[in-house]
């Protein structure tokens, strides 16, 4: 299985980049996950030829399986990314592909106008949508050192999430309880009477 991943933000350095490429790191064994880092190349639609950015970010979604796009912290979307969500939607490249939209922000519904317009732009496009917005705290260290994410809730919201995307599991295994034999009386009533 391949990905495709977006972070909605211009600053390589960001925070919702770093997340984007620590939720890659949670995807479970043998999936492929591609971070794609055009975004500020993404010239406006026009509605005529595709240009090369938008016209290589295509190439990358018609070989993936599914998308997951990390939307800002804040509640404004960078105008290159609905511009490359109109080349890709004017395409029909999103049509009935599996996207998940995750935001970050240091308090609830503090993205959520940004993430409900992703799921509209998205969703019009034809795309299978769904996704969380993780709460998360600024005084709270999220990474480590190798990028890696640390907080046990954020994780969990991270793996539900990147959970309907994969076939995979992506947590820690759940033991399986053996089936307890269920006791049938009246059977054997009706075994010893005919005896």
């Amino acid at each position: 299985m391949r990905i495709i991943g977006i972070a909605a933000s211009l600053h390589a350095g960001s925070f919702i980049n770093r997340l984007l490429t620590a939720v890659g790191g949670e995807l479970p064994p043998g999936v492929e996950f591609t971070p794609w880092t055009g975004l500020a190349a993404v010239p406006p639609f026009t509605g005529g030829p595709m240009p090369d950015t938008p016209a290589g970010l295509r190439r990358l979604v018609d070989g993936a399986d599914a998308l997951l796009l990390i939307a800002p912290e804040h509640s404004l979307l960078p105008v290159e990314l609905g511009d490359a969500l109109r080349w890709m939607s004017a395409s029909g490249a999103l049509t009935g592909k599996h996207v998940a939209v995750m935001s970050a922000s240091a308090r609830a519904c503090g993205a959520m106008w940004a993430q409900a317009e992703l799921y509209r732009q998205l969703s019009e496009a034809g795309a299978m949508v769904t996704g969380a917005e993780l709460v998360i705290s600024p005084l709270c260290p999220h990474l480590d050192e190798r990028g890696r994410l640390t907080v046990g809730r954020l994780r969990e919201q991270v793996r539900d999430v990147v959970s309907r995307l994969c076939p995979a599991p992506v947590g820690e295994p759940v033991p399986v309880m053996e089936p307890v034999p269920v006791r049938q009386p009246a059977l054997r009533r009706e075994a010893a009477l005919t005896a």
